[in-house]
């Protein structure tokens, strides 16, 4: 019950934080693992499973906004798909305990990159002037499945890792949010399944239920309330919240 309860209330405050700034999700496998010492197969099975409902959520309401390239999503889905496949099995070969140092430092850099990272309407004069990935098959197909391999094995958000890159590519900030989005439910759905298949159903399943609906109320309200706070301010939080974290975890403090 308390695990349950735990979990619960993690799931609200990152789903709130998803809805808010779109960040957040790679602090979930660092909860589980870290937090409360679950294995990785645990812990990343009830991650992507919110992740599936965050990415479902938010890519609909930024489908209604006019703000996700469905096209595009489902070419880069396609590649992700297949990558995310293959992250789940490299995961279930490497030691457990150099997949939670791949997890903390995935979770290391992510902070730092939001703190770099400056958002703008408009993609890079480099994506914008020079290449289209829109219109590259074999470019999106590839990016999306190194991407989906990467996110599957480590526990990585994917819109953390996902949208800056499209950004890169010169994809506007606010359709590049919404295709990682609806990217993560394509890495969610293979790294769910390989993941639970590792588990025990009777122990996980209370809490991934608890999980599941904590993290979509948490993921409406804060979309509901997204334009009455400071994202930059938000978000520039959440990356420092999980460089401590993460450093102190690599470097053995916690």
């Amino acid at each position: 019950m308390i695990v349950c309860l735990m979990t619960a209330a993690a799931n609200l405050v990152v789903g709130g934080l998803v809805g808010l700034c779109g960040v957040a999700g790679f602090l979930l496998p660092m909860f589980y693992t870290a937090g409360l010492g679950m294995n990785v197969s645990e812990g990343l099975a009830l991650s992507f499973a919110a992740f599936i409902v965050s990415g479902a959520l938010g890519s609909w309401n930024y489908k209604k906004a006019g703000n996700l390239d469905l096209a595009f999503g489902l070419r880069l889905s396609a590649g992700s798909l297949a990558g995310a496949i293959l992250g789940v099995v490299l995961n279930l070969v490497i030691p457990e305990e150099q997949v939670k140092m791949l997890l903390y430092l995935v979770v290391l850099l992510s902070g730092i990159s939001i703190l770099l990272r400056k958002d703008s309407k408009r993609g890079t004069q480099f994506g914008a002037a020079k290449f289209s990935i829109e219109k590259n098959l074999p470019m999106t197909l590839l990016l999306g499945f190194l991407t989906g391999a990467v996110c599957s094995m480590s526990g990585a958000g994917g819109p953390v890792l996902v949208m800056p890159l499209l950004v890169v590519f010169g994809i506007s900030i606010r359709t590049a949010v919404g295709v990682a989005l609806f990217n993560s439910i394509f890495i969610g759905i293979p790294a769910v399944a390989g993941y639970l298949v590792q588990c025990d159903m009777k122990k996980i399943l209370p809490v991934l239920l608890a999980a599941l609906a904590a993290h979509a109320v948490g993921v409406y309200y804060g979309s509901k309330n997204a334009e009455r706070i400071n994202q930059g301010i938000l978000k520039k939080g959440v990356a420092v919240f999980s460089i401590v974290i993460a450093g102190c975890r690599l470097t053995g403090i916690m």
